[in-house]
């Protein structure tokens, strides 16, 4: 994600779809974010309805924005699951909370992101786009899977940041997964090579096919 610019979790907060434990932790500044997104999310929480979430927040926000302060100071540490010692990353994830999978969406490494992707509750999947970690490659991978949620998708396909990387355009209008309207924005971007392709993928939905069969009719 662009730096300074909206990220998916930012928004998500905005959009006040977050539930307590949640705000807690990132009100207490656990959740590993980057510091213009944390910044952001404290802004927002200084006026939330919980007493114990704003003043964290304010006093978070104070701390952070103090003179001196630096910018990349290391972050709280990150809240795990109890007896996670000898579990695989997918046993250890099936025993945490949504909070703690949320702070490990941030924080963790490329293994637990791709797991975490999948996750039912839609705010960890979310996380996982706004990580400081992710990488093209990774999120390219995440554009071609069948089973993320649409939402995923979509926010892939309306970050700016990653539609400057064809190789991400071209996953996500080849995906049957991707909404509609947001594969057939795409499609004028691909080469003509992956144009042609998509006439007779059937993997994909028959409105994109059909839009693909047009493009390559020649304008009278």
């Amino acid at each position: 994600m662009e730096p300074g610019g909206a990220t998916p979790l930012l928004d998500y907060f905005r959009r006040a779809e977050v539930d307590r434990d949640v705000r807690l932790m990132a009100a207490q500044g656990v959740l590993g974010l980057r510091p213009h997104e944390q910044q952001g999310i404290l802004e927002l929480l200084v006026d939330d309805s919980d007493a114990e979430i704003a003043e964290a927040a304010r006093a978070n926000l104070k701390a952070m924005t103090a003179p001196g302060t630096a910018a990349d100071a290391t972050p709280a540490e990150i809240p795990t699951a109890p007896n996670a010692e000898g579990k695989s990353a997918l046993e250890r994830i099936a025993t945490m909370s949504p909070a703690q999978r949320l702070a490990l969406a941030m924080r963790g490494n490329r293994e637990e992101r791709a797991i975490l992707i999948r996750d039912p509750n839609k705010i960890v999947a979310v996380a996982v786009l706004s990580s400081p970690k992710i990488t093209d490659a990774e999120v390219e991978n995440i554009a071609k899977m069948a089973n993320v949620s649409e939402d995923v998708l979509r926010i892939i396909g309306q970050a700016r940041a990653w539609m400057k990387n064809y190789a991400i355009v071209s996953a996500l209008t080849k995906n049957a997964k991707t909404p509609v309207a947001i594969a057939l924005n795409l499609l004028p971007r691909l080469l003509e090579k992956d144009v042609k392709a998509l006439t007779t993928d059937r993997n994909v939905t028959d409105v994109v096919r059909l839009a693909a069969r047009r493009r390559l009719v020649p304008s009278k």
